[in-house]
């Protein structure tokens, strides 16, 4: 490891050695979505000095962002987020091998190529494709299920997809019941809340996206409500878990 490498992750391996630093920088993992979760959990990543991340967003800052989203600022409001994603990522390591995908996924990505996929997507269509090709190609995986509607970040916690103590809340509800419909039930490991979701009014509303093939999707969004606590530590919970489970790999050879 170069010598401003070793600066950026002395504290690291002071706690995880600079060998396992080493296997950090040869790791590869691809984080959909860069909202409130997904943003947090790449920077985590970054800093934990994962070698090559894969970035995946279709999407620009808006105004609702600013409340919980790092790279939403007031200055940022119109700017692609993958793009300040990698402008802030390089300033992090510069060294880091990035690579930007700004286009709304719909399974148009080869996912042999990571060492682990991040799950930060709220659109269920693309979410359930992910997941899907997680598990077909046995490639690791953890997912979020939902950061929205809920404001105390002490009720997260993670466990398989089939061990969620509360199945009812709705979007648990409707991802465990789209994975069903495909035959899948288990192996997906997930940030999820004890905390009952609320919200004051429901808002729902018909969007389109463009793809880069031209291709116009369109999906019924529901706004959900959101702090600046949960969707935060839900993207720390998820690359705390990426890094231990490298760590596990590494420790049991």
């Amino acid at each position: 490891m170069i010598q401003s490498e070793k600066e950026i992750f002395a504290r690291n391996e002071l706690y995880w050695g600079s060998e396992f630093q080493d296997v950090l920088k040869s790791k590869h993992v691809a984080v959909f979505g860069l909202g409130g979760v997904g943003g947090f959990c790449a920077e985590a990543l970054a800093r934990a000095g994962v070698g090559e991340l894969t970035i995946v967003d279709f999407d620009v800052v808006s105004k609702t962002n600013i409340n919980r989203q790092i790279v939403a600022l007031n200055s940022t409001v119109g700017k692609s987020k993958t793009e300040l994603w990698k402008i802030r990522l390089h300033d992090i390591n510069p060294d880091l091998k990035l690579n930007v995908v700004e286009d709304f996924y719909q399974g148009n990505c080869d996912l042999k190529d990571f060492d682990f996929v991040v799950d930060a997507i709220d659109t269920m269509r693309s979410k359930i494709t992910l997941l899907e090709q997680c598990v077909r190609n046995n490639i690791p995986r953890i997912s979020s299920m939902g950061a929205g509607n809920r404001f105390d970040p002490t009720k997260l916690y993670i466990c398989d997809i089939a061990d969620i103590e509360d199945k009812n809340a709705p979007f648990v509800s409707n991802v465990i019941y789209q994975l069903k419909k495909i035959g899948i039930e288990r192996d997906i490991p997930v940030v999820v809340s004890r905390e009952k979701p609320f919200v004051k009014e429901k808002i729902s509303q018909v969007e389109s996206v463009k793809t880069k093939d031209g291709e116009i999707i369109e999906f019924t969004k529901i706004t959900p409500s959101s702090t600046p606590f949960v969707a935060s530590t839900s993207g720390i919970f998820m690359a705390s878990y990426v890094i231990k489970k490298f760590r596990e790999e590494f420790e049991n050879g």
